[in-house]
């Protein structure tokens, strides 16, 4: 009897607070329902639109439709923040940033995956990589790296030539292939002080394979997030790991596959780096980037730094995962972009080589520029920022509100009650996601010809109201590489430079034309292309002609 009063009791307590937990916010009103978004939902989910492989579809349309600030609803009414107004992009990302986290959870995907690097960590963690790590990417540093760079674009100009007929005739490439191939081996020599990759053989390192196929892969398990976690207020990441790896499901095997290969290698590199760095100076300068790539340099300042700020064994291996993935994902996937857009801009693909051929001492010139000459090159840096703004290779990122806070707007947003709004009220566990692309592009800011691409825009004084909204973005007046301490570390190794130098190398040396397949371009956490929708493989297909 007593038993049966307890579980009577215990229910009384356990069951509406269930009831609440899964209805309340969708029977509760909150002053954000004042904001303009679709109406609430409680079955159905305005984000899983958004969780698709052409889900930046769903994005550029949600922003032409309800603006700078606007709300969706998850399952079970759950109210879901978007921002591209610029003060509220400044206050959550740089102003209120320690208010603004990653996750609220224990863990995440990233730290599961690739262990506690600067993808995963937060907090004081995070500041203690960054403070170490910062220096490490230095245009400085960037300089010294500008031979290696070189000599691996032209290696692969050589190892491309050889799959093109000399008499001109096109011969349709991956491009996308290839440009994962070269960032690959820039990184990993540059980066790493290692080469994966000789270019002569068609097969891939599976290193590299797996750090192409990680978002792709991802993309195609949603839940793992998700999973990851709920999972992880109970189970470390180390018990994480094992019970994900026993789960028979193809689409969670394959994530994990390519953990395991990614983790396995960086370890292997990091071991092979410390032992020649412990033999001296001698043994590093007949290394791969004879002790000048940010890996020999990041290893030796971390040996330099106290205890208290020195970064443990695991944390290493994390930030190489983090740093090849970061910038070979992001970098060959942008590096893919710029010459599928120049392929359907043939006018502006010529323009672009005869300003490349021209530096180069003309058209029997084959001079490699230094860093400081590519960098003032007009029209390749009007390319590349045009190709940046109008396609940005991570079109946003989420944070949670880790307490009550408020979110000032630039201009004011016309309520739902007809109102206007010049804040909003965050409650603690918000998400927020913070639309980067929208940004890029806003007619309001960019003009009516936002949208489309014009690299010209860029020779020209920008529009005045894209100087004075004060973009907190850490690129050119774009949310490209995010802002505050969590902007892109790589941001001057990928974008000031090593693009550059690819399409320096092989704009002279190659035309590229759309072949009559269509490419996809796919949302993952760093958007890819596909032959077509159907299929999963990331490619891109072109014509490639030697000239």
């Amino acid at each position: 009897m007593g038993a049966t009063l307890l579980l009577g009791a215990a229910g009384a307590v356990v069951i509406p607070y269930t009831l609440w937990w899964i209805f309340g916010d969708y029977l509760l009103r909150s002053p954000l329902d004042n904001l303009p978004g679709p109406a609430p939902s409680f079955l159905t989910l305005d984000v899983g639109e958004a969780a698709v492989r052409q889900a930046w579809k769903f994005w550029a349309k949600h922003a032409k439709t309800y603006g700078p600030v606007s709300l969706i609803y998850g399952l079970l009414g759950r109210r879901v923040l978007v921002i591209h107004d610029p003060k509220a992009l400044h206050t959550v990302m740089v102003k209120d940033q320690e208010f603004y986290t990653n996750s609220v959870a224990p863990s995440n995907d990233f730290s599961v995956l690739l262990g506690p690097g600067l993808l995963s960590t937060t907090g004081m963690q995070h500041k203690r990589q960054r403070k170490l790590l910062n220096p490490v990417f230095s245009v400085a540093h960037l300089r010294d790296m500008v031979q290696i760079f070189y000599n691996v674009a032209h290696k692969a100009q050589k190892a491309i030539s050889t799959r093109v007929p000399a008499d001109g005739t096109a011969e349709v490439l991956d491009v996308n292939g290839w440009m994962a191939r070269i960032t690959l081996e820039m990184l990993g020599q540059a980066g790493l002080g290692y080469s994966f990759d000789n270019f002569v053989e068609d097969s891939t390192d599976p290193y590299g394979e797996s750090l192409r196929m990680f978002f792709p892969a991802q993309s195609r398990f949603l839940l793992f997030g998700a999973l990851v976690m709920m999972l992880s207020y109970v189970m470390s990441d180390a018990a994480l790991r094992r019970f994900f790896s026993i789960i028979p499901l193809k689409g969670l095997q394959d994530i994990m596959d390519i953990s395991v290969t990614m983790r396995r290698r960086s370890q292997e590199i990091i071991e092979e780096k410390k032992a020649a760095l412990r033999m001296g100076d001698d043994v590093m300068l007949q290394e791969v980037g004879e002790g000048k790539d940010l890996m020999s340099i990041c290893l030796k300042a971390n040996m330099a730094a106290s205890e208290g700020e020195r970064l443990s064994d695991e944390e290493l291996i994390a930030q190489m995962s983090t740093f090849t993935l970061a910038g070979m994902d992001t970098t060959s996937n942008a590096l893919s972009r710029i010459l599928h857009v120049l392929a359907q801009h043939p006018d502006a693909q010529e323009k672009l080589r005869a300003e490349l051929v021209e530096a180069q001492g003309g058209p029997d010139g084959d001079a490699d520029m230094s860093y400081d000459a590519l960098d003032k090159l007009p029209y390749l840096d009007a390319v590349c920022r045009e190709t940046l703004r109008v396609f940005a290779p991570v079109s946003l990122s989420g944070r949670v509100a880790t307490r009550d806070s408020v979110i000032p707007f630039a201009n004011p947003v016309r309520g739902r009650d007809g109102k206007d709004m010049h804040e909003v009220v965050v409650p603690k566990g918000m998400v927020v996601i913070t639309h980067y692309q929208a940004s890029n592009s806003d007619p309001a800011l960019w003009g009516e010809d936002a949208e489309e691409w014009k690299p010209e825009r860029w020779l020209a004084p920008l529009p005045s109201a894209v100087e004075d909204a004060r973009i907190p973005g850490v690129y050119s007046n774009l949310m490209t590489f995010a802002a505050g301490s969590r902007s892109c570390i790589l941001l001057t190794l990928t974008c000031s430079f090593l693009v550059e130098v690819v399409l320096a190398v092989l704009l002279p040396k190659f035309s590229f034309e759309v072949t009559d397949q269509e490419i996809t371009w796919n949302s993952s956490a760093v958007i890819y292309p596909t032959m077509g929708e159907g299929s999963s493989k990331p490619e891109m297909l072109l014509k490639v002609k030697a000239l």
